[in-house]
């Protein structure tokens, strides 16, 4: 067997896999602003990285936005569109080694699938996502890269900008605790720096993901939630999530190459009869 190509094509990022057997050969993602550039710049180069020739891809899948764009194989290669949904729920339970879980793909905005072996259904998603703190962050602290705003949000203090619980009872409520948000961006402060604001912007990203992730088990009546997507790699990720984690009696996983789940998820598709489409 030959080696497998997955590729998620985003609108501003492309991310691409190679899967031999059981072994993952290092994930890459390059960045562009046309979908199509990004797909054959990627694909390049990690061919050139991994030194792989085109002979040795006996397959190219193919999912994501910017995967309607593309109408003819990749350099010759057999190439198949996969559906984005399919590819996220695969690649969510083949890193995260479940049978059975809820799938959160957090990108530009957010998707959430339910995955049981090879059967995936969406659930649904929103708007806030990656795009929101970007845009955000821009208008709000006149910043729009991604790095700059995490580096940032480090070094933020949360109760200068979000209402907690502490701050409108001196009683508990219910299983709430007092750092608990009450209202985001609810007690901003005049004094509040550009780092808080960055921090009370992630915050607000991850806390609304958090709490639809935590219906959506509601609903599926599962405990298990894996989170996929380059949202990932926010170091602030695990502190909000481990705060949802200790008030509702489910799981939050983050496998190790979360980002590029919807990638490999496409690339395990190819096991899956008519479940992908050949571009000829």
């Amino acid at each position: 067997m030959g080696i497998i190509i997955g590729i998620d094509i985003g609108g501003s990022n492309t991310k691409i896999v190679g899967i031999k057997g059981d072994t993952i050969l290092s994930p890459i993602q390059v960045r562009a602003t046309d979908p199509i550039a990004s797909l054959y710049g990627a694909f390049g180069k990690y061919l050139s990285e991994n030194k792989i020739q085109l002979s040795d891809v006996e397959r190219v899948m193919i999912t994501g936005v910017g995967a309607s764009g593309v109408e003819k194989p990749i350099y010759g290669i057999r190439t198949f569109k996969v559906d984005e949904f399919q590819s996220v729920g695969l690649g969510g339970l083949y890193l995260s080694k479940l049978k059975k879980a809820v799938i959160v793909s957090m990108g530009t905005g957010t998707a959430y699938v339910i995955a049981d072996g090879n059967k995936v259904t969406h659930l649904g998603g929103t708007g806030v996502g990656g795009g929101t703190l970007l845009g955000l962050s821009k208008k709000m602290i006149n910043v729009g890269k991604f790095d700059d705003i995490i580096n940032m949000a480090a070094t933020g203090d949360l109760s200068m900008v979000d209402l907690s619980i502490k701050d409108i009872t001196k009683e508990r409520v219910s299983t709430l605790t007092p750092d608990v948000t009450a209202s985001n961006f609810g007690k901003i402060s005049d004094l509040a720096t550009k780092n808080d604001l960055a921090l009370g912007i992630i915050n607000l990203v991850f806390q609304t993901i958090g709490m639809l992730a935590v219906f959506a088990t509601k609903i599926t009546g599962d405990s298990n939630v894996v989170l996929t997507g380059f949202l990932t790699v926010v170091p602030q990720t695990e502190v909000i999530f481990n705060q949802l984690e200790s008030m509702f009696d489910i799981k939050f996983i983050v496998p190790e190459h979360a980002e590029y789940a919807t990638a490999i998820g496409a690339a395990l598709s190819y096991n899956i009869e008519n479940n992908y489409k050949e571009i000829i």
